[in-house]
């Protein structure tokens, strides 16, 4: 791996992670374009690059998350856990990261397989995301807002990660999915399926850097991981900004269209 590669694929990386259109797709795609081959240091590589753009989303959320974790553990100290919203909300993010936690951890084996054969992987995401998507959209309510989340909206949208975990639809397309079909605006859904995004993200990459120092030649490949975290962090951040402007006025058909079409030429040239 060369530093432009990194950088390249840290942008990618940040563009796509929140934007519903699978950024786990699109790495593999930029993977295979920038020939690089498949093992187990690009997995980790992916992985710990996710970190990035979690740091953007910490960052952005800053207050929303202070806020929450602030409510929720002083609820727990006044044994008064559900007190107000945002005890509730830190509670709900617990609830909404267990199932994929526990998926996730069960089938990485599979997971890092799947790996293997990057651009069928990346078809069958970006297909799965245009029909998840599609439907949602238009039969999706949208009529209440974030401060209405339920327990069965975090289990909802909890669900909804684990098809991120195998070759499904995106992760961020999944979660912002199953906050529509609970009935939430788009706007709500999407800032729900960031908030709820995080813990899941910072497990998975704090699991893959331990995984990364066992690896051999782990200094030399310590610089290009800072490049792609960088580049995710920065790139990421500007990406949370315009999509949830974006989302106030537009609908998910957008990115609905554009992956059936990623997803068909990726499909093509894969069974080719």
């Amino acid at each position: 791996m060369t530093f432009l590669q990194s950088f390249l694929l840290g942008t990618i990386q940040g563009l796509t992670e929140f934007i519903p259109v699978s950024s786990t797709a699109h790495l593999l795609i930029g993977q295979r374009l920038l020939g690089i081959p498949s093992n187990g240091k690009i997995f980790s590589f992916h992985v710990i690059i996710q970190l990035g753009t979690v740091l953007a989303l910490l960052l952005f959320f800053w207050k929303d998350i202070w806020a929450i974790a602030r409510a929720f553990f002083v609820g727990i100290w006044h044994k008064k856990p559900f007190e107000t919203h945002e005890a509730l909300l830190g509670w709900l993010l617990v609830v909404a990261t267990i199932p994929a936690l526990i998926v996730g951890f069960l089938f990485k084996d599979m997971m890092d397989v799947l790996f293997r054969n990057p651009i069928l992987v990346a078809g069958i995401r970006l297909s799965t995301s245009a029909i998840l998507l599609a439907v949602v959209e238009y039969f999706g309510r949208r009529e209440r807002k974030l401060d209405s989340a339920s327990w069965m909206d975090a289990f909802a949208v909890g669900m909804f990660q684990i098809i991120a975990i195998f070759p499904g639809a995106s992760r961020s397309g999944s979660t912002i999915a199953g906050g529509i079909v609970r009935g939430l605006d788009r706007p709500s859904a999407a800032r729900l399926a960031m908030l709820m995004s995080a813990p899941l993200l910072i497990a998975a990459g704090a699991y893959e850097t331990l995984s990364v120092i066992q690896l051999d030649g782990t200094k030399e490949f310590l610089p290009y991981l800072a490049v792609g975290f960088i580049t995710a962090a920065i790139v990421g951040w500007f990406s949370i900004k315009w999509l949830l402007r974006f989302l106030q006025r537009h609908s998910l058909y957008i990115f609905a269209a554009y992956c059936a079409v990623a997803g068909l030429l990726c499909l093509t040239f894969s069974l080719s």
